[in-house]
């Protein structure tokens, strides 16, 4: 049944699993089913002069959907890559992203402990001991807390 009406449809058959796939990428996430489906449009496109031809079975028309598939989406990948900078390089590293910032010591640093706040956050702090209300500067900031200073 798929093979007669692929038969029947001729190249167009590539066109609409083109069209398929296309769809498929504003469904799903990702930019991956867009270089296949642009794939499967290029082998419509040339299929259409090479149909009648006696070359141009459907074992070479897979193959070059096949090869161009892989060419499309490595090209792709290095393409989407290279405008992956951003405006705001620390957003997603909020912590590192603290350091240099100076605060007030909302909780005094006593056995190297303390407490700081910074916007709407309370963040753990390391650091010699300081009293409540003292100026501090962060030096290094991992996920386990900060490293202050006195400023």
């Amino acid at each position: 049944m798929i093979a007669a009406l692929i038969t029947e449809l001729g190249p167009w058959s590539w066109w609409i699993l083109g069209l398929v796939f296309l769809g498929l990428e504003i469904v799903i996430p990702g930019v991956f089913l867009l270089w296949i489906g642009l794939a499967a449009i290029v082998v419509g496109a040339v299929s259409i002069p090479l149909w009648g031809t006696a070359f141009w079975g459907w074992q070479v028309q897979l193959l070059v959907f096949a090869v161009l598939a892989v060419a499309m989406a490595l090209l792709g990948r290095r393409l989407t890559a290279s405008s992956a900078e951003s405006d705001q390089p620390m957003l997603n590293r909020r912590v590192e992203g603290l350091v240099g910032r100076t605060a007030t010591l909302e909780e005094p640093i006593v056995d190297g402990k303390g407490r700081i706040r910074l916007d709407d956050t309370t963040w753990i702090v390391q650091g010699p001991d300081l009293p409540a209300g003292a100026k501090v500067r962060i030096t290094t900031a991992k996920a386990g807390g900060l490293t202050v200073e006195r400023a």
